[in-house]
């Protein structure tokens, strides 16, 4: 990353200088966490680039107001400031720029910790889990998740289950499909259980089948092409049209598992409604899935459905 763009992506996590003192209303922390949810559900449908700056100018303003802020008051910001550092990251994220991930998960970790709320510095660790799992780095993931989890007695069940099902991608990443299996069905187990009112992290409760999408992510990774395809098909049924971007990163993924599968023809059939919504959303999340498919479909490059792949990518492949 230039200095330029590093300079882009922190700026508004580093507030530099002193600050005028100010009153600062508890009910700002409401304010801010109702903001929450509704960007939580712009970036299903509009992907990253049109969030980043919003987002992170609303962070900025937070840690402006924990400058001056002061007890509970000051506490709450920090717990609300920690969830909107971890969306900017997930934006950064879904962009492509790993770089610029790290960074705020890493910001995510310290204001978690500054506000010394458990279930936030658990699910920091589950978000630097997430750039580890993009890195390939299964094993740090599985570390990072097995920190996150220890003492986790105290952990409310949301913050398990995304613990657990990260772990699984980590086992993934190391050929582990025994982990996977028994780490997923492990977090099944609390979904029922989870009912807190934490404005973060919400994934499990908003996405249809949330478990059966990394279980599926799972063992595309570990090459099990008809087993992948097949809960493809039960998650893509399901899910609402509001999820677009997921929509898209999923159709990428099923794809790649009928690939897999070798069912070439279905896989490119699948593959178009991917590209339309990669193409929309600007996700480089979508555009690796859709590498990795033309990878899995490299048996038949130079066959007719290899070329009708060519030209079904075509509008991806135009955008660099």
């Amino acid at each position: 990353m230039n200095r330029r763009a590093f300079v882009s992506v922190t700026a508004a996590a580093l507030t530099a200088g002193p600050i005028a003192p100010r009153h600062v209303d508890p009910a700002l922390i409401d304010y801010f966490q109702q903001q929450l949810e509704g960007h939580y559900r712009a970036d299903m449908l509009l992907g990253p680039h049109d969030l980043i700056g919003t987002v992170s100018a609303q962070y900025e303003l937070i840690d402006r107001l924990v400058h001056v802020a002061t007890g509970e008051t000051r506490r709450g910001l920090l717990r609300v400031g920690a969830a909107y550092a971890a969306l900017v990251g997930w934006l950064y994220q879904d962009a492509g720029d790993l770089g610029g991930a790290s960074f705020w998960r890493g910001t995510t970790q310290e204001i978690a910790m500054r506000s010394r709320d458990r279930h936030l510095i658990a699910y920091s660790l589950v978000n630097q889990a997430q750039v580890r799992t993009d890195l390939g780095d299964g094993h740090g993931v599985v570390d990072l998740c097995e920190a996150a989890l220890d003492g986790s007695g105290q952990l409310a069940p949301k913050v398990k289950v995304m613990a657990l099902q990260q772990q699984a991608h980590g086992a993934s990443l190391i050929n582990d499909r025994a982990a996977v299996d028994r780490l997923i069905d492990q977090a099944d187990g609390l979904l029922a259980r989870v009912d807190d009112d934490l404005p973060w992290g919400n994934a499990c409760r908003r996405t249809p089948c949330y478990l059966e999408v990394q279980r599926a992510t799972c063992y595309g990774r570990l090459g099990l092409g008809a087993e992948a395809d097949s809960l493809w098909r039960q998650v893509l049924d399901r899910l609402p049209a509001t999820a677009r971007r997921d929509r898209g990163v999923y159709l990428a993924r099923h794809a790649t598992a009928a690939a897999i599968a070798q069912e070439p023809d279905h896989a490119v059939a699948i593959t178009r409604e991917a590209v339309l919504i990669a193409v929309d959303t600007g996700s480089e999340r979508m555009r690796r899935e859709l590498t990795t498919l033309r990878h899995a479909m490299s048996p038949w490059h130079d066959a007719p459905v290899g070329h009708d792949l060519d030209e079904v990518l075509a509008p991806v492949t135009a955008r660099g």
